[in-house]
């Protein structure tokens, strides 16, 4: 990247406006241009004069694509991180623009509740056969197995003590990995997941499992409230992922655990709106650079070839040294205080 290119690209107020955008999320070039309310082919020529200066990034998912800045206040590109605060710094000073970029966000916000909420209709329709769905991929057995053995290798053989499984879906993975930990939160978007999850883990203390509603790109929970972080076929949900694994390690301790399941990377497009699926699965790439993004640090992958889709299983570990900066990421209920 040149100052000159850098320069010229960001001579556009259309131009502007998605690099803001991009300062906190990925994001789909079909969800720019919905923002944006302009035609893809127009918002398209944008994001190629965007991306041919450095400014910004493309990534191909099946028939999307998706977006990312290139830079940032913490890049180590002094010119990158400039760029970064110059942008800021035009966000909160410029009240014109100020405004435009809070309209952009609070638009982008409607357009993504609206994909969350057709998700969540389709988990309350499917809710009953979700495991049997889950498992027309790969059968459970052995992606359990080969997870139970990369987590409890991960602790050592010792307990995986306060676990939080998000998505928990039918409380299956909490089920398995009860035995295996102090306690328990259970935690989904879906009433009608939680209410079958109710029933699967009554047999458990009381005292020692809870089930929370909530939207695992806002954990409502203090800061290192746990040791173990699971994500059991629940990332490719998420419209943000390096949002929700931002959160995910805001909420586990130092040298705590995370575990995620999910699909590799693929190219079934139908899954977006047969099965509300966000992300076409993940790389290897992908899930790395988004953990050290969070504050983890990847230790383990494994590949599980399934009957369609091969299933990938990442392990990674809550630095030490990310516990300063995200202790200053306040949970939601601290900012509601």
């Amino acid at each position: 990247m040149t100052i000159h290119d850098a320069i010229r690209a960001l001579d556009d107020p259309t131009r502007l406006r998605i690099m803001r955008l991009l300062a906190s999320m990925e994001l789909a070039v079909g969800e720019v241009a919905q923002v944006l309310d302009q035609s893809q082919p127009r918002v398209s020529r944008h994001i190629k004069i965007l991306c041919d200066s450095g400014l910004a990034e493309r990534r191909k998912e099946g028939a999307w694509v998706f977006l990312r800045s290139s830079v940032g206040e913490g890049a180590q590109n002094p010119l990158s991180a400039a760029i970064a605060r110059l942008l800021a710094v035009a966000e909160s000073e410029d009240a014109a623009f100020g405004r435009r970029c809070a309209e952009d966000r609070q638009h982008l916000g409607a357009i993504r509740a609206a994909r969350e909420s057709h998700a969540l209709d389709w988990f309350a329709r499917h809710a009953e056969e979700w495991d049997t769905l889950r498992s027309l991929h790969i059968a459970d057995g052995p992606v359990e197995a080969a997870l139970a053995e990369m987590l409890l290798s991960l602790a050592g053989g010792n307990s995986l003590g306060r676990l939080l499984d998000v998505g928990t879906g039918t409380g299956r993975i909490a089920d398995l990995f009860a035995p295996h930990a102090s306690s328990i939160v259970a935690f989904d978007k879906s009433p009608d997941m939680l209410r079958i999850a109710r029933a699967r883990l009554q047999h458990l203390p009381a005292d020692s499992v809870a089930l929370v509603q909530g939207d695992f790109a806002q954990l409502p929970f203090p800061a290192r409230s746990f040791d173990t972080v699971l994500f059991h076929q629940v990332l490719h949900y998420a419209q943000a992922p390096e949002a929700v694994l931002a959160g995910a390690a805001r909420v586990t301790a130092s040298g705590g655990r995370v575990a995620i399941v999910d699909f590799a990377a693929h190219d079934r497009e139908d899954l977006r709106q047969s099965h509300a699926h966000a992300r076409l699965g993940f790389s290897d790439a992908q899930i790395e650079a988004m953990l050290r993004d969070a504050g983890f640090a990847l230790h383990e992958t494994r590949a599980l070839a399934g009957h369609e889709l091969v299933v990938k299983l990442w392990t990674g570990v809550r630095r030490e040294d990310s516990a300063g900066q995200l202790e200053t990421r306040q949970s939601p209920q601290s900012r509601k205080a």
